[in-house]
């Protein structure tokens, strides 16, 4: 995208050299250029910030659905599964390492009420028994 907008911003450079403008200008313009350019790409920040928030909400919700249907002795595997699915879906094809997954998982273990055994059981199975992963959905069961 960034690559399109330098092209963009080259051929309107061009277009106003040619038609004999200014050099203030075609300055003017290229400053203007700059700036629009700038403001995509901070949308582009934007956009991925919406993306991440959308991401967490997704999983936290199927947290939380995931808990209150199963039984006690959960399919960890078939979680695992569905987490993978979701992180797909937002183009995250490392979710396991992302700690924002495993925020997002103490989220919705918190909404299911996962509390006690229970929820030590489900924190230290989502988390693969790893002290990092652990730690972030504490903190996400948290706030």
């Amino acid at each position: 995208m960034i690559k399109q907008n330098l092209l963009i911003l080259t051929v309107m450079s061009s277009v106003l050299a040619l038609q004999g403008c200014s050099f203030s200008a075609s300055s003017k313009s290229s400053s203007t250029s700059s700036e629009s350019l700038s403001s995509l790409t901070s949308s582009g920040s934007s956009s991925d910030s919406q993306t991440n928030k959308k991401y967490t909400q997704e999983v936290s919700d199927y947290t939380t659905a995931y808990v209150k249907s199963s039984a006690a002795n959960a399919d960890y595997n078939s979680f695992a599964k569905g987490i993978s699915d979701i992180a797909a879906k937002a183009g995250i094809s490392n979710w396991e390492q992302e700690s924002s997954t495993y925020v997002a998982i103490g989220q919705g273990l918190k909404r299911a009420g996962a509390t006690g055994a229970a929820y030590d059981t489900y924190k230290s199975n989502f988390a693969h028994d790893n002290a990092a992963n652990m730690k972030s959905i504490q903190q996400g069961y948290d706030k």
